[in-house]
C-alpha cells in the first residue's frame, strides 16, 4: 500500500491534517531550493517529535573518513557528505511563556501544507491549542529566492483566537548542527564568530578539512495588523547560536507577523574575509524590496521557467501533478548557472548518497536540460567532467591503470572517487560509458560540435584507454572479455561480461576513434594540441580497435536474446509476479546473499543499453528482450521505470507505458520504495520528463532532424510540451485525434512525424 495522504492537484502538493507519522516524509516532499541552496520542509519553530533536519548549500561538503569492515587497496579515503548547513530558518514562538511545539500541543486542527509549484513558495497553516489552553492560528510562508540566490524569506503570522496573550518570537541562527549520516560523529563545522547588530545577525563558520567559509545571516521585522513595530530586539549570543527576542502583547483576534530574511554567503563566491559584508549587502537588497516584493519577483521567475519547461496534461490530475513535481524539483536543484556544480541524486532534500555527482547526470538529466534550457546549461554539465579529467586519471591509477586511462568516479564532489562499497567503487565502471554517451548525445541534439575539439576528445581518449586496459583476451572464447563488474542492476555483483558494460566499452572505443579522425580533418590545431598532450599514437588506437572489433557479448540461442551477463540463465528463473507482496521491496526484506542468487533485477541492464542505442537494434529485437527481462525486474532503482515506460510506448503497449510513467512520476509522492523520508529521487525525475517527451511523444533525433511518433494514454484528453532544439522553440500538442506543432522564432524547421517529413514555418500552427 503506497502512501496516499498527498492531495491530487494540478499545481500544488497539498497535505491536510497533522500526523506525526508523516512529518519526515513531508519534510522531503515539501523541500524547496533555488540551485544555490535548499532545505527540507522542517518546521521553523521547535519540534520534539521525529524529524530530519536539513539545510544544504550547493558544492559545500565534508570528506567523512571511510568506514568499512575490511579495507581494500584502492578504496577512497573518504565518503563525501553533503553537509547539513547552519540553520537560518529557526523561529522560537512563546505564547504566555509556553513554547509552541506541535508535538506537545493539546490539539492541532486545520493543519495544511502547500508547496505551490507554479509560483515557487511553501506554506504551512494550522490552529493549535497550547498546553496553557491558549488557542492560536498560524500561517507561515517560505521561499528561496531565484533572483537573489543567497537569500531565503519567511513570513510567520500568528493570531490569538480565544484570549489576549503575550507573544514572544525569537528568530535565530544555529551553527551547532550535525549530519544524521556521519560515519564517526566528527565535528563538521567550526564556528569562528557570532555577531549581532541591530536587527541583523551573522554567524561565521567553516567546514573542517575542506575549509569552506560560510556566513549564515538573518534580519527580521515585526508587524502587528500589517503595521511595522519599530523596536530593536534583545540579542542572545552563545558559542554557536544567536537569537533576537521580540515580545508583543496581542489582543484577541489580532495578528502578529514576523518577516525573516536569511541565507548564506560562501567563500566559493566571495573573499573569505568579506562574507559578512556580502551578507549585509544581500540583506539591504532584501529590506529594500520587502517580503511581498520578493515574492512577486519569485512568481515572475518561476513563470519564466514554466513557460519553457511545463508539460500540460488534460484529463489526469495525478499524472499532471506528478510531472510538474518532477520538473519543479529539477529546477530547484540545478539551473546551470555554475559549471562547478552538478545534480545530486537527493538534490537539497536529504543526505543519502553523499556526493554531488553520479552517472545519473549524463544518462538521465542532460536530455531534460538540453531541451528545456539554453544548450549552454548542458554544456556546463559536460565541462564539469572535462575539468575533472585529471582526477579521473588519478582514480584509474589508484586501481592500477596507466598511460592516461581515466575512470570517472561513481560518486564525487571534486573529481575524486568517494564511494566505498567495493562492488560499486571498483566494479560499476559503466559510468565511464554514460559520460562518453552524453558527449555524443549533446552533439546529436544541439548540433554544437565545438565541445569535442575543445574539451570532449581528451575525455573520450581517457575513457577509451580505460576500456582498452580493462578488457582482456580470452583464449577459450577467442574474444575480449570484461570480468568482475557490476552493471546498473546492482542486484548482481562481480559478474563477468555484463552485456551493457561490454557494449558500452565497444561503442566508446569506436566513437573515440571516429572523433579523432573528425577532429584531425576539421580542427588541425586542436588535434595537434591534444595529440601532444596525450601522446596518443596510431599503434595505440589500432589496439583499441582490435578490442572493440572482437568484444564478447553473452547470447542465448535458446531464447534468441543477449544475456545480462555470463551465467544469468543458471538462475532459478521465477518471475516477479510469483513474488508475494509481503516480500517487497526485496532490498528491505531479503538478505544480500538471497538477492544476488535470485533472478530479480533492480534495473534492467539490457534494456538500458537498448534505450541508449535504440537505433542499433530492430523493433523485433527490442520486443524480444523487453518481454524476457521486464518480468524479472522489480524496479527498486528509481532509474528503472522511466526506461521501461519509454520502451513500452515504442512497442505501442500504452497501458503498460502509462503504468510505468505513473510509477516514475509519483515515485516519491506515493513513496513506492518506502524511503521518501530520506529525501527525494531528483535525478530519476529527469526520467519522468523523458517518459512523456521520448516515450509518449516519441521524440528522437534522426538524420539530424527532430522526429516524433506520438501516442497518448487512454485516460488523457491531451498533453503538450516544448523543446528547444538548436535555439528553436517548438511546442507540441498531442490529442487523441491529431498532433499540432507551433514553431517560435524566425527560422523555419523541418521535422518528421511518423516518418513523414513536415516543414514548419515560424509562428504558424500545423496539425496532422
Amino acid at each position: 500500500m503506497n502512501q496516499e495522504y498527498i492531495k491530487a492537484d494540478n499545481w500544488s502538493i497539498i497535505e491536510e491534517g497533522f500526523d506525526p507519522e508523516t512529518v519526515k516524509s513531508s519534510e522531503s516532499l515539501f523541500s524547496i531550493g533555488n540551485g544555490a541552496m535548499g532545505q527540507r520542509a522542517n518546521f521553523e519553530e521547535p519540534y520534539s517529535g521525529q524529524t530530519f533536519q536539513g539545510s544544504y548549500i550547493a558544492g559545500v561538503y565534508y570528506p567523512d573518513k571511510t568506514r568499512v569492515g575490511w579495507w581494500k587497496n584502492g578504496y577512497p579515503e573518504y565518503f563525501a557528505k553533503v553537509l547539513n548547513a547552519p540553520n537560518w530558518i529557526g523561529i522560537t514562538v512563546l505564547v504566555d511563556g509556553e513554547t509552541l511545539d506541535l508535538f506537545k500541543c493539546s490539539r492541532v486542527d486545520n493543519f495544511r501544507r502547500e508547496l505551490n509549484m507554479k509560483e515557487g513558495w511553501y506554506q504551512r497553516s494550522f490552529s493549535a491549542t497550547m498546553p496553557n489552553e491558549v488557542i492560536i492560528k498560524a500561517k507561515i510562508t517560505r521561499f528561496l529566492s531565484l533572483d537573489l540566490d543567497e537569500l531565503g524569506a519567511i513570513k510567520y503570522d500568528i493570531e490569538v483566537v480565544n484570549s489576549a496573550a503575550e507573544i514572544t518570537v525569537i528568530p535565530f541562527l544555529d551553527s551547532g548542527i550535525t549530519n544524521e549520516d556521519s560515519n564517526w560523529d566528527d565535528k563538521f563545522w567550526n564556528t569562528t564568530s557570532v555577531n549581532s547588530k541591530g536587527s541583523r545577525a551573522f554567524i561565521e563558520a567553516h567546514t573542517m578539512k575542506t575549509n569552506f567559509g560560510i556566513c549564515t545571516f538573518m534580519e527580521s521585522q515585526l508587524f502587528c495588523q500589517g503595521k511595522i513595530i519599530e523596536t530593536l530586539p534583545s540579542a542572545t549570543k552563545e558559542d554557536t547560536f544567536v537569537g533576537h527576542t521580540y515580545t508583543h502583547q496581542l489582543k484577541k483576534g489580532e495578528t502578529l507577523s514576523l518577516h525573516k530574511f536569511g541565507g548564506y554567503t560562501v567563500s566559493t563566491n566571495h573573499k573569505a574575509k568579506e562574507l559578512i559584508k556580502a551578507a549585509d549587502s544581500v540583506l539591504s537588497q532584501a529590506a529594500e524590496i520587502g517580503f511581498e516584493g520578493l515574492l512577486e519577483k519569485q512568481k515572475k521567475a518561476w513563470h519564466a521557467i514554466w513557460q519553457m519547461s511545463d508539460i500540460v496534461i488534460e484529463g489526469d490530475v495525478k499524472a499532471q501533478q506528478g510531472i510538474r513535481f518532477n520538473i519543479f524539483q529539477l529546477n530547484q536543484t540545478y539551473l546551470g548557472k555554475d559549471s562547478r556544480l552538478n545534480i545530486g541524486p537527493k538534490g537539497f532534500t536529504g543526505e543519502k548518497y553523499g556526493g554531488s555527482t553520479y552517472w545519473d547526470t549524463e544518462a538521465y538529466c542532460i536530455p531534460f536540460y538540453m531541451a528545456t534550457k539554453d544548450h549552454k546549461v548542458a554544456r556546463n554539465l559536460l565541462k564539469y567532467r572535462y575539468e575533472h579529467l585529471e582526477k579521473a586519471i588519478e582514480n584509474a591509477e589508484k586501481l592500477g591503470f596507466s598511460n592516461g586511462a581515466a575512470l570517472y568516479p561513481m560518486v564525487t564532489m571534486n573529481g575524486e572517487e568517494c564511494h566505498n562499497e567495493w562492488e560499486i567503487t571498483f566494479e560499476e565502471i559503466h559510468r565511464n560509458g554514460a559520460i562518453a554517451f552524453a558527449i555524443y548525445n549533446y552533439y546529436r541534439y544541439t548540433g554544437d560540435y565545438s565541445y569535442i575539439p575543445e574539451m570532449g576528445l581528451e575525455v573520450l581518449i581517457g575513457i577509451a584507454r580505460f576500456w582498452h586496459q580493462r578488457a582482456n583476451y580470452s583464449e577459450s572464447k577467442e574474444k575480449f572479455v570484461i570480468l568482475g563488474v557490476t552493471g546498473p542492476n546492482e542486484y548482481e555483483n562481480n559478474v563477468n561480461n555484463n552485456w551493457y558494460t561490454n557494449y558500452l566499452a565497444k561503442w566508446c572505443i569506436d566513437f573515440a576513434t571516429e572523433q579523432l579522425q573528425k577532429v584531425k580533418d576539421g580542427y588541425p590545431d586542436d588535434y595537434a594540441r591534444i595529440i601532444g598532450h596525450t601522446n596518443l599514437t596510431s599503434n595505440e588506437t589500432d589496439q583499441w580497435s582490435e578490442v572493440a572489433k572482437n568484444m564478447y557479448f553473452p547470447f542465448s540461442g535458446k531464447y534468441n536474446i543477449y544475456m545480462q551477463q555470463d551465467g544469468f540463465l543458471d538462475k532459478e528463473l521465477i518471475t516477479v509476479d510469483n513474488l508475494e507482496k509481503s516480500q517487497r521491496p526485496i532490498n528491505q526484506k531479503w538478505s544480500w546473499d538471497r538477492i544476488l542468487r535470485s533472478p530479480y533485477i533492480k534495473q534492467a541492464d539490457i534494456l538500458q543499453g537498448f534505450y541508449l542505442f535504440e537505433d542499433h537494434f530492430t523493433i523485433e529485437e527490442l520486443q524480444r528482450h523487453f518481454d524476457f527481462y521486464e518480468p524479472f525486474t522489480v524496479h527498486e532503482s528509481s532509474l528503472s521505470p522511466c526506461v521501461h515506460s519509454i520502451q513500452a510506448a515504442k512497442l505501442d503497449r500504452m497501458e503498460q507505458a502509462y503504468k510505468f510513467y505513473l510509477r516514475t512520476s509519483r515515485l516519491d509522492l506515493d513513496d513506492y520504495n518506502k524511503e521518501v523520508e530520506e529525501g527525494l529521487h531528483i535525478t530519476s525525475m529527469a526520467g519522468t520528463w523523458m517518459s512523456i517527451v521520448e516515450g509518449f511523444g516519441g521524440l528522437r533525433v534522426l538524420e539530424d532532424k527532430l522526429s516524433f511518433t506520438p501516442r497518448i494514454p487512454k485516460g488523457w484528453e491531451s498533453y503538450s510540451f516544448k523543446v528547444n532544439f538548436r535555439n528553436r522553440i517548438l511546442k507540441i500538442l498531442v490529442t487523441k485525434q491529431e498532433t499540432k506543432f507551433k514553431l517560435e522564432g524566425n527560422e523555419q524547421m523541418s521535422i518528421r512525424l511518423n516518418g513523414q517529413r513536415m516543414e514548419l514555418r515560424p509562428n504558424e500552427e500545423i496539425s496532422a
